[in-house]
C-alpha cells in the first residue's frame, strides 16, 4: 500500500513508481489519502494515521511505501495502532521527514525498516541502480553492503576502525527533533545514521551539538554519513569540515561519502537491523529487514 504520512504527493510522478513496483511483480494500492492535500500536509493526521493503521491492519498488504518525505509524519505517530504493527510486522519504505514513523516504529514495535526512496519517483535523481536497491530491500533477504564513494560531499569524514550494532537514525533534522520525545532510540551500541538535504554548515553545526550535550551520542558504537546535499553557503567552512570537527573526537569509527539520503544515486539500506560499519575499509553492510 503507498501512503502519504507527510507533505502532499504529486500525482504525475507516481506514474513512473507505480510503474517500478508493479515491474517486480508487485500489486500497488493506494491508500484512501494518499493524494489528499491540507496545506503542506497529505490530509488531516488523522486522515493520515489511518492510512497507516488500514495499511497494517490488512493482512494482504505485505509492504507500506510512502509516497514522500516532506513535513508532518510527527502530528500523527502517535496515533498508530502499535499492536497492529506488532501482530502483523511489515516492511515500511520512505526517508526524510518518514525518519519521523520509522523511528515512532522502532519505538512501539521494534519494526526494522527501509531507508530508500519514495514512491514519488525521479528517474534523474534515482536511476537504474537505486530502483534495484530499494527493490532488493524490499523483496530479498540480502545485506546490502554500500560502499564509500569520493565524488560525495562528505567523503573526506574518516576515523578509521570497525563497528557492528543496530543502524539507527536517517533524516538528521528528524532525529534532532525527536529529542525529548518517546521515539527517541537510546543509541548505546548502535551505529548512528545522519544525512540531510538544504541545512547550511552552521545549522548542522548546531544539530550535532545538541545531539552531544543531550549526552545520547556518549554511547554509539559508529557513524554512517550519508548524502548532505545542497547544504553549502558562503562561509569557507564546508559541511564536511563541521561533520569531522563535531563527530572526529567520539572515539569511534565514522565513515562518510556514503551514497544514502537526498543526492543523486541514493541507495536503499535497512534501519534497526544490525550492520557493520567498516571506515578503515570504506563500508557500510547491513542486514535486511525483511523477514
Amino acid at each position: 500500500m503507498l501512503v502519504s504520512p507527510s507533505g502532499p504527493t504529486n500525482p504525475e510522478r507516481m506514474v513512473r513508481g507505480l510503474e517500478l513496483l508493479a515491474g517486480w511483480g508487485l500489486r500497488p494500492v493506494l491508500a484512501p489519502h494518499a493524494y489528499a492535500r491540507q496545506g503542506y500536509l497529505a490530509g488531516s493526521d488523522e486522515s493520515r494515521a489511518a492510512d497507516i493503521n488500514a495499511a497494517f491492519a490488512d493482512p494482504e498488504v505485505r509492504g507500506i511505501v510512502c509516497t514522500r518525505g516532506g513535513y508532518g509524519a510527527q502530528r500523527m505517530v502517535d496515533a498508530i495502532d502499535m499492536a497492529a504493527v506488532r501482530a502483523d510486522p511489515k516492511v515500511v519504505a520512505g526517508f526524510s521527514d518518514i525518519t519521523a514513523l520509522q523511528l515512532a516504529l522502532w519505538r512501539g514495535a521494534r519494526l526494522a525498516s527501509v531507508h530508500g526512496p519514495g514512491a514519488a519517483w525521479l528517474d534523474q535523481r534515482t536511476p537504474e541502480n537505486s530502483a534495484e536497491s530499494l527493490r532488493r530491500a524490499l523483496m530479498t533477504t540480502e545485506p546490502a553492503t554500500l560502499s564509500r564513494l569520493p565524488e560525495e560531499e562528505t567523503a573526506s569524514v574518516v576515523v578509521p576502525g570497525v563497528a557492528s550494532g543496530p543502524l539507527i537514525g536517517g533524516n538528521l533534522c528528524l532525529v534532532v527533533a525527536t529529542l525529548g520525545t518517546p521515539d527517541m532510540p537510546d543509541l548505546t551500541g548502535a551505529i548512528l545514521l545522519i544525512e540531510d538535504v538544504g541545512e547550511p554548515p552552521y545549522k548542522v553545526d548546531r544539530m550535532l551539538t545538541q545531539l552531544r550535550r543531550t549526552g545520547v551520542l556518549a554511547g554509539v558504537a559508529g557513524v554512517a554519513v550519508g548524502q548532505f546535499t545542497d547544504c553549502a553557503d558562503g562561509w569557507a567552512v564546508s559541511v564536511a569540515d563541521v561533520i569531522a570537527e563535531r563527530l572526529g573526537d567520539l572515539g569511534v569509527p565514522v565513515l562518510g561519502g556514503l551514497p544514502i539520503g537526498h543526492g543523486h544515486g541514493q541507495l536503499t539500506v535497512a534501519v534497526g537491523t544490525s550492520a557493520t560499519l567498516d571506515a578503515t575499509a570504506g563500508t557500510l553492510t547491513v542486514s535486511s529487514a525483511v523477514r
